[in-house]
């Protein structure tokens, strides 16, 4: 049984539709949600988080009807916004023990207990003394993952987790996530594809408000069997393929450039088709070339 079951969800404001007719069944474990910028994936997550209101549609979490029993959810609920702030004035240690107060963690010892180890888990602990306005961008989303995951909550929710976070800390991040969604259902919401790679087994991708694919990230990469294609061509012709294609990515070799493309059909009689990958199934499905 799924843990999360949306049902036409829509969301609207000022008469421009967000959300349309959205259809989603997740499970425990970890759930990858990818788009663009402005696809809705933000607004999505503050509705399951019972930040936002909305008019159409049925979600259910862990039994709970959201739209009537909210408080419930919100016991069961770790949530990291995209756009993360904490009070400045507090140290990184104080800030943690406050959030964990707030959500009913009254035993002093199992609050420290909880607090140290995730600041550990995040690799805090050398500046947890220190004020959080002293605090570079990715120290602020390292703690805003530890103060989302204080208290064990059952749902955890991460908007644009990894942004501003170096490649060291984006594999810490990403050992630690695989490691709780054995136990608890995490939903990933990004525009960065590596992310998804190396964590979800389910992916849904959003676009313009729409769910567009739902299913394994296996499935995601299948999907574009046949509609990659890797085309070499001279340097000079670099624009006049730029213009003509959906390019996923290109590189360049002594005079020539590898352009990776996403087309139905062969885009050039010198193209050669390629083993997608998830990204190519993304860009397949964005663009629209699998309907």
């Amino acid at each position: 049984m799924s843990t999360i079951k949306i049902e036409g969800l829509s969301k609207s404001y000022r008469k421009v539709e967000v959300l349309k007719d959205i259809d989603l069944q997740i499970d425990t474990g970890l759930f990858g949600l990818l788009g663009p910028n402005g696809a809705g994936k933000t607004t999505l997550m503050k509705i399951l988080s019972t930040i936002l209101p909305w008019k159409d549609g049925q979600v259910t979490i862990y039994d709970f009807d959201l739209s009537k029993e909210g408080d419930k959810v919100r016991e069961l609920l770790g949530y990291l916004p995209q756009h993360f702030h904490a009070p400045g004035q507090f140290t990184g240690r104080e800030f943690m023990h406050y959030v964990a107060s707030m959500k009913g963690l009254t035993d002093k010892k199992e609050r420290t207990d909880q607090v140290e180890r995730l600041l550990e888990e995040v690799n805090l602990q050398p500046q947890a003394n220190k004020r959080v306005k002293s605090y570079s961008g990715g120290m602020k989303r390292r703690l805003g993952i530890a103060q989302a995951l204080i208290g064990n909550p059952k749902l955890i929710i991460l908007d644009e987790p990894t942004a501003g976070l170096d490649p060291s800390e984006r594999i810490r991040f990403r050992n630690l996530i695989t490691k709780l969604s054995k136990n608890y259902t995490i939903i990933l919401s990004t525009h960065i594809i590596s992310d998804i790679e190396s964590s979800c087994e389910k992916v849904a991708v959003l676009n313009n408000g729409k769910v567009l694919f739902q299913g394994t990230t296996v499935a995601l990469a299948e999907i574009a069997l046949n509609f990659v294609w890797e085309l070499s061509v001279p340097y000079t012709e670099y624009d006049d393929i730029e213009k003509k294609h959906a390019i996923i990515s290109s590189r360049k070799e002594k005079d020539s450039v590898v352009f990776r493309l996403i087309a139905s059909g062969s885009p050039d009689g010198r193209a050669i088709t390629v083993q997608p990958t998830i990204e190519d199934g993304y860009m397949a499905v964005i663009n629209g070339v699998i309907k």
